[in-house]
């Protein structure tokens, strides 16, 4: 799956946390419909088995609505159902060794927090960076926040793309205009909301505000 800026306008990042009576593969198709352009899959509490299963399922979908697909932190899970790639985290597996696993083809993302993260992951072939959390958020309690300044620092510092992450809304997004960002990186702002279908095309009309702003 080809990489580029627009399809990471509105990445949707899952979070079972709020299932109801529908799937999780039902609520991220909804997302998708209603305007997501990109999925990441995170699941930190799943056995191989299910977590393989579940991954298949959202590979399916997100190959019949043509977007990219990546696991959250499991290069293995990522390799077995075919991902187009993986996102990892500071504390995760290095980026190095990241891309040698996944090989050249398949799609990197890494999560900075500061320019010199940021520099070290582009050049370790990194794909696109993930910047946060620029907001606190109840689904990382413990992630420190990114101020506006370090954010433009990071995209002024790097070549390649950078998508926002952490605490965004509606309320929010517009804050993050003219930052350099090509997107933003979403979990509760659409999972957990009632209306998932309203959520999300709230949110992707404000993200095409904010990055031609």
């Amino acid at each position: 799956m080809k990489l580029d800026n627009t399809s990471l306008l509105l990445y949707a990042v899952t979070d079972r946390m709020w299932l109801g009576r529908n799937s999780l593969t039902e609520q991220t198709e909804t997302a998708i419909k209603a305007g997501v352009t990109f999925v990441q899959l995170r699941e930190k509490n799943l056995d191989f088995e299910s977590f393989l299963k579940q991954a298949k399922e959202i590979k399916t979908l997100t190959d019949a609505y043509h977007i990219p697909f990546v696991i959250n932190d499991n290069v293995e899970i990522a390799l077995a159902c075919g991902a187009d790639g993986v996102h990892v985290g500071q504390e995760d597996m290095a980026a190095g060794d990241v891309r040698k696993r996944i090989g050249d083809d398949k799609i990197m993302g890494v999560s900075v927090c500061t320019q010199a993260q940021a520099i070290l992951a582009e050049k370790n072939g990194a794909d696109y960076l993930g910047v946060g959390a620029m907001f606190t958020t109840s689904t990382k309690a413990d992630a420190d926040t990114v101020t506006y300044e370090i954010l433009r620092e990071i995209c002024a510092g790097v070549t390649i793309p950078v998508v926002a992450i952490g605490g965004i809304d509606q309320k929010n997004i517009l804050t993050l205009r003219r930052s350099g960002i090509v997107g933003v990186a979403v979990v509760s702002a659409i999972f957990a909301q009632p209306d998932i279908a309203a959520a999300t095309a709230e949110l992707q009309q404000l993200a095409v505000i904010m990055v031609n702003a």
